[in-house]
Formats: C-alpha cells, structure tokens, sequence
C-alpha cells in the first residue's frame, strides 16, 4: 500500500456582512495510504480529446476540522493535480476520499496567484 502526503481542499462559506455570504477555498495537508489506484480514459464522441479518470481511494488520517466539514471537501492534490472527491466515507479516525476526474474550480492555490 502506497502512502499518501498532500492537501485537500474545501470550499467553506463564510458571511462577510450581514445576508452576504461567499465562498472560500482552504487547503489543509494530511497524511494518509493509497488504497486503490486505477486510471481509465473517458471517450466522448462529441470531444477530440479523451478525458482522463481516476477510480482512486485515499483513506486519510482525519482532524477535528475534516471530521467536521467532510461534506465541503471537493478536491484532493495527488500526483501533480488536483482531483475531484467524489465521495466521502467516515471511518473513524479515517476518511477513505474516492477520487474521479480532474478539478477545474477554484481552489485556494488559484486564489494566490
């Protein structure tokens, strides 16, 4: 089993004046194990390039924040890129992430640059 080092990242809302609320992506690191890494192209006919998927799972050692906004996770940084959390299952201390597609949405390292 391979081991895993990298961040995930939320996107927590947050009021910033009263009936104002915005999105807000934050990144935190956790350590964890790769449980499965498959990978497969996606053909589309009305595409010229294949997508790239991945059917991974990630089981991470979660914190008091992941364990309380496991729900707002979207995106896991492994590999070089930064990949689509599909679904979320809590096994306490654990949360095994599984991963789909590459992510396109905001995240807090596009925020900075």
């Amino acid at each position: 089993m391979a081991k895993y080092y990298g961040k995930v990242g939320y996107i927590v809302t947050e009021e910033v004046k009263p009936g104002v609320w915005v999105e807000r992506p934050v990144e935190l690191p956790y350590y964890g194990d790769v449980l499965k890494a498959v990978r497969r192209w996606q053909t589309s006919s009305d595409k010229q390039n294949d997508d790239l998927q991945v059917n991974n799972q990630i089981s991470i050692v979660s914190d008091p924040f992941a364990m309380n906004n496991f729900q707002s996770m979207r995106y896991i940084e492994w590999m070089g890129a930064l990949w689509k959390i599909e679904s979320v299952e809590v096994q306490f201390p654990r949360l095994i992430l599984s991963i789909g597609g590459v992510y396109n949405g905001r995240s807090a390292s596009s925020e900075t640059s």
